[in-house]
């Protein structure tokens, strides 16, 4: 939801990223939603399922890298409505391996609000225990965002 101190027009901007979020293709491969909260703020919420282990039965690494990067990413694109953001490096930090279950991705953003963004991310277990984390780094791109066919600021 959006909150009271959010920008005047935040609202379609936030619901128009969201749309985006649920049109990549590469998000059909998995159980996730995203929620904008406020500015500065995102949450995916996601399943881990077996398909995503690795050889010893626990979730791939990329799954980590996945869902941190894009809330991450989300929380600082919240700040930027002209422009899709891109990552240029993220820092990811393993901290207790994941089976299946619900799974939380919270972005928030630290800093900066031009040409760079830094945002952090953590991953929370359906126990409520911190399982990774990470910190990006966005520069905005040429791709303008009304130029994506998923964002859609009229999405509800």
């Amino acid at each position: 939801m959006t909150s009271p101190e959010s920008p005047s027009g935040a609202g379609p901007h936030y619901r128009a990223l969201e749309a985006l979020y649920r049109s990549a293709p590469v998000n059909a491969l998995f159980e996730s939603t995203l929620e904008i909260i406020a500015e500065g703020r995102s949450r995916i919420e996601f399943l881990v399922t077996p398909a995503a282990y690795h050889a010893a039965g626990a979730a791939h690494g990329t799954i980590y890298f996945k869902m941190l990067d894009d809330a991450a990413f989300y929380a600082a694109n919240t700040l930027i409505t002209d422009r899709f953001l891109l990552t240029t490096s993220f820092n990811l930090h393993f901290t207790k391996p994941v089976r299946e279950g619900k799974v939380t991705a919270e972005g928030r953003w630290i800093s900066g609000r031009r040409r760079v963004l830094v945002a952090e991310a953590r991953l929370v277990d359906a126990e409520g225990e911190e399982i990774g984390r990470g910190t990006g780094t966005f520069m905005r791109s040429h791709i303008a965002l009304s130029s994506l066919a998923g964002y859609r600021p009229d999405a509800a």
